[in-house]
């Protein structure tokens, strides 16, 4: 075989722009490639042989397991895979990441520095020792979910040891800049720093993601030697073949916040115009032995191409299928920072977002406020403006993290509103009552965002 035989393959079930540039890249400079989703991926083993459809010579790992409900179905996909083709991001390395207090011991031992954290498995263990932390501290789900699982939290309150089914922690809440919070996100392939930059939080948010609104600014060409030492010896300490490091100044020096497998590129190349697209790309080329000059890889660099890829299988027809049934009244759990609670909760497929009511919002312990949303009515034809929330719903067994708008629903019968985010995994059956009442509400409820 060739070096020009190779095929590189990209393991990413959902469709990213993060995947569609590695793949691009790839073609550019020569090379086959396959997107490996459920539309085309299989794995047979006959007579103890293993095979992999479509067949492929390495795999660049891009398995989103934070947002996934169960994460260890991905888990145990990738190492699957792994046993048939070298691949970058291996699944125990991208695991160790994944669970954010794995990879915080992680980068301990390696004698990375990262900020205080206390992971206890009860709520009363937890919160015996949160005042260690001061008066405020970041509180976050050990495995992401949709986005969500981080909070800032006044510890006067108490805290659960988990929320929405997964186990949360305390951890160390540091600011270098009193003025505007920022951090750094630096961007490693393989054994190098391809790009960096400082990311600020918009105005009333203290979370820096570009997807919250951030601004960010290029710093590839002037990160102090001992962040970029930091930044190498984070990714080594993972075991990671690439990935951003998530990286915060205080008083007395520089720690590791996370250390992301799956770091978007959007953020970093509208600050520094470097895509690291092609840096994986060649990386994913040597590693099943073929070569890329140095000069192709920069020519490319400068592009974020994620046009659709050449490879993309093809979808197959939709089937009918039978969704999960829920009634027009549904009993179900809520879950925040402090608390658990079930209640019942009234269906409707003409709201837009899932609303809750403010006392019990609360109770529970929702927030941050992650925006401001203005939501029509159907006899306010100019809209209110209400704060949203992420908010942890559990409907039959599974959890879904949602951002809920927070509103006085004290004078209606049902403290929380189930809309379309959430009903559009399920039927409604609007016969079907969890409270045995017959008469139908006249309520007036949301009908969608301007």
């Amino acid at each position: 075989m060739s070096d020009r035989d190779i095929t590189v393959g990209v393991l990413s079930l959902h469709s990213s722009k993060e995947s569609k540039a590695i793949l691009n890249a790839v073609d550019e400079m020569g090379y086959d490639t396959e997107w490996l989703r459920a539309e085309n991926t299989a794995i047979s083993v006959t007579d103890g042989e293993m095979t992999l459809e479509p067949a492929v010579d390495v795999v660049a790992n891009r398995l989103l397991l934070s947002s996934d409900e169960h994460p260890a179905e991905g888990i145990g996909l990738g190492m699957t895979i792994s046993r048939l083709a070298p691949t970058l991001n291996e699944p125990m390395a991208a695991t160790t990441a994944l669970h954010k207090f794995a990879s915080a011991a992680a980068l301990a031992d390696a004698g990375v520095p990262v900020p205080d954290a206390l992971l206890a498995l009860s709520s009363d263990l937890l919160n015996e020792e949160r005042d260690r932390f001061g008066d405020r501290a970041v509180y976050k789900t050990a495995i992401g979910t949709h986005g969500g699982g981080t909070w800032m939290v006044d510890l006067e309150n108490q805290v659960n040891a988990q929320v929405g089914g997964r186990y949360a922690f305390l951890q160390e809440y540091m600011e270098h800049d009193e003025q505007r919070h920022h951090d750094l996100r630096v961007y490693v392939v393989g054994d190098q720093i391809v790009g960096a930059m400082n990311r600020y939080a918009p105005e009333g948010e203290w979370r820096t993601n570009v997807a919250l609104g951030g601004e960010v600014e290029d710093m590839t060409g002037e990160l102090p030697e001992r962040v970029r030492e930091i930044a190498l010896d984070s990714v080594d300490a993972i075991g990671l073949d690439y990935a951003g490091v998530d990286i915060v100044q205080s008083d007395d020096g520089y720690y590791v916040l996370e250390v992301n497998p799956t770091a978007g590129f959007r953020g970093l190349f509208k600050a520094s115009g470097v895509s690291p697209a092609p840096y994986i790309a060649q990386l994913a080329i040597e590693r099943a032995g073929g070569s890329v000059d140095h000069e192709t890889v920069e020519r490319l660099s400068d592009r974020l191409d994620d046009s659709k890829p050449a490879c993309t299988p093809k979808k197959p027809q939709p089937k009918a299928q039978e969704n999960v049934v829920v009634g027009y009244i549904e009993e179900v759990v809520v879950t925040g920072t402090q608390g658990t609670k079930s209640v019942l909760a009234k269906s409707d497929t003409g709201a837009t977002r899932t609303s809750i009511d403010a006392k019990l919002a609360a109770e529970i312990g929702t927030g941050p406020i992650l925006d401001i949303v203005k939501i029509k009515s159907g006899s306010l034809k100019s809209g209110r403006s209400r704060p949203v929330v992420d908010l942890v719903v559990g409907v039959g067994g599974t959890q879904h993290t949602v951002t809920a708008s927070v509103e006085d629903r004290g004078h209606m019968d049902y403290p929380l509103l189930l809309g379309r985010d959430i009903l559009k995994h399920y039927q409604v059956d609007v016969t079907r009552r969890a409270d045995d009442e017959s008469d139908v509400e006249t309520e007036e409820e949301e009908q969608s965002e301007e």
